[in-house]
This record gives structure tokens, C-alpha cells and sequence, in this order.
């Protein structure tokens, strides 16, 4: 904000007017366009020397010697944290969202759904980050597989199956295997690991659990696992990024697609948007993963009933994204997926 503040008002709206052309068209722009409108009463020379003043800062660029300007990472980062006014969703975007989420059991069709109809609306593709425990068990069984490990077995209300290793304490007891089986059904049949976390952790520091010591550490290295459980990542809406492409955005299109391929590496960046509240854009080179094909990232985290956060949803596209449309998009679309949950 410190940059936006040292600059005019006269260079401001030439600023602002390079950008919002840009996220409509994709296309620079130059300053005998400019001089047409009806915002800017300057002449065409006055405008050039302005957009130069601009560049030099860092803010705007000429892809080619004989084109206009177009704004910079940093220059979308400046426009988006400062000028930005950030639009409303009308009803038929909400209905349209709220229609695909309505009466939903299961919650990965839920998450597909919404995520298909995010990136229908905003043209882009959508992401969502889900963590498998998210749903609710229906039977966990601890199993032996050497004097030192575990297999901690879990079976889903959907009847998915997941597997988890985990270290056993030294001298537990065959018997102790049972007892953290029988206790761990007992506090999550039915129930998410985020709604029944706060409940476990409660009883074993209140020494309520009736277990032993050894028996209590292994039901914690037992939530512990299952709580680092990996996370699943949907993507919907991939065929959007090539409609209205030019010929020299396909180059970048085909990238980002390689860069989605790298699942692990978007899980991870994924993750990292878990750990704050609202809203959070990555701006083209501001995320490395995704630099070269410069995209932009619209993430926001979803919570469970608990008011944890569990999840995040999102929408990538190229840097000229629609921001004050596509913003309120996804945060919406986390907000019911929260009511869901």
C-alpha cells in the first residue's frame, strides 16, 4: 500500500485504467487508447510519459517494443490489495451454487460438485482440497505387524479403506491393541476425526479414558496418524483455461496443465492456505510453482462444524482473472460447503 500511496491521482487512474483493460481483454494497451476515454482528459504524449514513470516502477511492462503496457505481477498485486472493488454475487450465482450442494449426503460427490460448478461459473478451473478423515468412520482396527509397529486400519461410512503405520510403545501388552481398538469405535464410529479430536484429547488428559498409560500413548499415536492423514485434491473445470486462449497463451495453458499434473507440489501449496483465515490470491511469480505458465490462485479455507478448518477451495486461471467477480465466487462457495459440513 506504501507504493499506491507515493503515487498521484493522475497516475493512479492511468494505472488503473492499464489494468482493468487488461483483465478484459489480455491484450496491452496503449496510450492513444487511453486518451479516448472518457475518465482521463490528457493527450496522448501526456499518457505515454506517465505509463513510462509506471514501468519504471516496476508496475506495468511492454511485452514488445512497439506495444502498450500491461501491469506486472507486482502491478496486479498493487491493483488487487488497493483498487479493487470487489463485486457482489447476484442471486442466480447463489442459487446456482447453493441448488449444487443442495441435499447432498455423500461429501466427496458434495466437494465434486461444487467444484464443477465453481469453475462453470468462473470460468477457470477449481480446486479443492479435502482431507480423507474428513468423513465419518464406520470401524477402525488396531493390527499387529512386528513388535514395533502397527496397522492402524481405517473403514469409512462410504466403505473407502485407508491404512496407517504407527509406532508402537515399548512393553505395551497384546491386550492394549484390543482396548485402543474397542475405545477408538467407541469415540469415532459415525463421527468425523475433527468432531471426536476435541473429545479424545479431553479424556485422556482428565485420566476419564479407563485406559492404561501405555494404552492412552497408543490411542494418541493413533490420532496423531490419523490426523496426518493425506489430503485429497479434486480439480474440475481444466477445459475452461483454453476457451477465449490467444496463440501465445497456449504455451502458458500447456504448462499450468504439467504444473496440475504435479499433485503432491499443489497439495502442499494447498495446505499452506489452511493456516489463515479468508480470502488469499497468489499472483503469477508470487507462487513458484506455478511462475512459468503465470497463473493466478483464488484460495479460501472451508471449516467443519467444529470451526476447524479441514479444507480449502479455489479457482486458478491465468493472471488477467476477473478478481472482483471470481473473489466473492469462491469465498461463497466456502461458506456453503462450511454449512454442509
Amino acid at each position: 500500500m506504501s507504493l499506491l500511496t507515493n503515487i498521484d491521482d493522475r497516475s493512479r487512474e492511468v494505472f488503473r485504467l492499464v489494468v482493468e483493460s487488461y483483465l478484459e481483454t489480455g491484450d496491452p494497451v496503449g496510450s492513444r487508447t487511453l486518451s479516448h476515454s472518457k475518465a482521463l482528459a490528457l493527450s496522448p504524449a501526456t499518457i505515454r510519459n506517465v505509463m513510462a514513470d509506471l514501468t519504471d516502477m516496476g508496475l506495468l511492462h511492454a511485452p514488445h517494443i512497439s506495444a502498450g503496457r500491461m501491469p506486472t505481477d507486482q502491478g496486479l498485486r498493487l491493483f488487487v490489495d488497493g483498487l479493487l472493488e470487489i463485486g457482489s454475487l447476484n442471486e442466480e450465482e447463489r442459487c446456482a451454487l447453493e441448488e449444487e450442494m443442495k441435499d447432498k449426503v455423500d461429501l466427496d460427490t458434495a466437494l465434486s460438485d461444487a467444484a464443477r460448478r465453481l469453475a462453470g461459473l468462473t470460468q477457470t478451473a477449481s480446486l479443492v482440497l479435502t482431507g480423507k478423515t474428513d468423513r465419518p468412520l464406520k470401524h477402525i482396527e488396531v493390527v499387529s505387524i512386528s513388535p514395533e509397529r502397527a496397522l492402524l486400519v481405517l473403514v469409512s461410512s462410504t466403505g473407502e479403506v485407508e491404512n496407517r503405520v504407527i509406532a508402537l510403545p515399548k512393553g505395551l501388552p497384546a491386550s492394549a491393541l484390543t482396548e485402543a481398538s474397542n475405545y477408538l469405535n467407541a469415540q469415532l464410529q459415525g463421527r468425523t476425526l475433527a468432531e471426536a479430536r476435541a473429545d479424545i484429547e479431553r479424556e485422556m488428559a482428565s485420566a476419564r479414558a479407563s485406559l492404561d498409560k501405555l494404552t492412552q500413548e497408543l490411542v494418541r499415536r493413533g490420532v496423531a496418524a490419523l490426523s496426518q492423514g493425506g489430503d485429497n485434491l479434486i480439480v474440475r473445470g481444466q477445459a475452461h483455461l483454453l476457451d477465449n486462449t490467444t496463440a501465445e497463451d497456449i504455451e502458458l495453458v500447456r504448462l499450468l496443465f504439467q504444473d496440475l499434473e504435479r499433485k503432491k507440489d499443489v497439495i502442499e501449496l494447498l495446505q499452506s492456505a489452511k493456516s489463515g483465515e479468508g480470502v488469499r490470491v497468489f499472483i503469477g511469480s508470487e507462487n513458484p510453482l506455478f511462475s512459468l505458465s503465470g497463473s493466478s490462485l483464488i484460495l479460501t479455507p472451508y471449516k467443519d462444524k467444529s470451526k476447524q478448518i479441514v479444507g480449502v477451495v479455489g479457482v486458478i486461471g491465468p493472471t488477467r482473472l476477473n478478481y472482483a467477480r471470481v473473489i466473492p465466487l469462491v469465498n461463497y462457495t466456502a461458506e456453503i460447503v462450511t454449512k454442509l459440513l
